[in-house]
């Protein structure tokens, strides 16, 4: 065990420093719609794919980690994730087009997908689990700041030599990795023929997709490009969930989620990411879009919220241990709702300064919430954990992918089909600020109503 522990550290080393460069990836390009939109001469709609498809992949990927873990080496899934985020870098790059650079996001969102959920898989089995806590910690610290800082270097890069060298610079440093890691990596896990249901696999596709095309087709009339796909995806998940109950070895076990109080901790994490990564999207594009500030200046004034919310992260989950879960989630929802509606109030001309503090209220909402809310949440399942960490990890991921087409689709559709520096963008914005806030207080009815300080307070 010594000898596996001794090994397993510059494995975990490794696959930490890769995790949180493919985190960076997630982020980056975030502050860079705008230009990507204007470059192809596309829509803010299609531009956003760009971001949100990555989270799409992730979520897709999710459910595959158990099956992934079994049967491939620790070294071949690092190196080969790896490699596989290198060429969709190489060809974000190179991209001649708003579709290839979307496919080549999708191809990294692959290698993120796979690698991410495995980083947790090896340090449990690396790290001695008195010390789980401490590594979780350190963990999340270092890929929650790497993406909050790929803003606002994105951001800089963009204004000084375009989009196109942040892919450059991921290519690089993706290749001195896999470098390092094709002679530092020897750590290997026990793999077996374990069995991939291949027909789940599509399905989840299937529903993933069409549903998130679906929603970011969405117009003011009723096309085939908004309703086919949201079909096709229903009936996709429809189907997949009922083989989920009804094979021997499914793709996830959603068992889980017959529990009503997993299901509320699932459903308001869900929302809270819904709107965080909504938020992604449509704060930058108001900043540079309609109130005229640069791609650096718009990560300077995200870039604080975001450190804020890094902290809450682990301050919301102290003061859980000390006063209960049920009031920190309602401590979250109220700093939620306040900032929301402070959002509503921004014009053509509020300052840098006034935004980023009004960022800073709702970040402290979203950093209290979320953690407490995953660690409840997979607690009351704790029998089940690994099919309860992918069944909540994946629908919040799925569900973020939607939230940042959605919110785009209803700025646009408030705008009146284009986001500019006009009155009636500045009051799309404001609108779509409003039912942000009107689904914080929906996740406070979910707390007030599902929601008990301790999981024993459920027996």
């Amino acid at each position: 065990m010594n000898t596996q522990i001794k090994t397993g550290k510059t494995a975990l080393i490794m696959f930490i420093i890769a995790a949180a460069v493919l985190s960076a990836a997630q982020t980056v390009v975030t502050t860079g719609i705008s230009s990507i939109t204007s470059d192809f001469q596309t829509t803010t709609n299609i531009a956003q794919l760009v971001y949100s498809s990555f989270l799409l992949v992730l979520g897709v990927m999710i459910p595959l980690s158990a099956f992934i873990a079994r049967r491939f080496k620790v070294k071949t899934i690092l190196i080969s994730s790896l490699a596989i985020f290198l060429i969709g870098a190489i060809l974000s790059f190179i991209s001649p087009s708003i579709e290839i650079l979307i496919i080549s996001r999708v191809i990294q969102g692959i290698g993120a997908g796979i690698l991410l959920p495995i980083t947790q898989i090896v340090l449990f089995k690396v790290v001695p689990e008195e010390k789980w806590q401490v590594y979780m910690g350190l963990f999340g610290l270092i890929i929650g700041i790497v993406p909050a800082l790929a803003p606002t270097l994105g951001g800089a890069i963009i204004d000084y030599a375009g989009w196109r060298p942040i892919f450059l610079i991921f290519a690089i440093i993706i290749a001195i990795l896999i470098l390092i890691s094709m002679v530092a990596v020897k750590l290997e896990f026990e793999t077996g023929d374990y069995p991939l249901d291949i027909l789940s696999l599509i399905l989840c596709i299937l529903a993933c997709s069409g549903i998130m095309f679906g929603f970011n087709n969405i117009t003011k009339d009723v096309s085939p490009y908004m309703v086919i796909p949201i079909i096709i995806g229903v009936i996709s998940l429809f189907i997949f969930v009922k083989r989920q109950f009804n094979i021997k070895t499914p793709l996830v076990s959603l068992i889980p989620l017959k529990n009503k109080f997993f299901f509320a901790g699932t459903l308001f994490s869900s929302l809270l990411y819904f709107t965080m990564c909504g938020l992604n999207v449509i704060m930058p594009l108001f900043v540079q879009s309609v109130s005229h500030y640069t791609a650096t200046e718009s990560g300077l004034i995200l870039l604080p919220a975001t450190l804020v919310m890094i902290v809450f992260n682990f301050v919301g989950a102290i003061i859980a241990n000390k006063i209960g879960v049920r009031k920190v989630l309602i401590l979250s929802c109220i700093f939620s709702i306040v900032g929301y509606l402070a959002m509503t109030t921004y014009t053509l001309n509020t300052t840098m300064e006034y935004m980023a503090i009004t960022q800073i209220i709702r970040s402290i909402g979203a950093g209290l919430g979320l953690m407490p809310a995953v660690t409840w949440t997979i607690a009351i399942v704790s029998g089940d954990i690994e099919d309860a960490t992918a069944i909540n990890n994946t629908v919040r991921q799925i569900i973020g992918a939607i939230g940042s087409a959605i919110a785009v689709v209803l700025m646009t559709l408030f705008a009146g089909g284009k986001i500019t520096h006009s009155l009636i963008s500045q009051e799309a914005f404001a609108q779509t600020s409003f039912l942000m806030s009107v689904l914080a207080v929906i996740s406070l009815i979910i707390v007030v109503l599902y929601i008990k300080d301790e999981v024993h307070d459920l027996i």
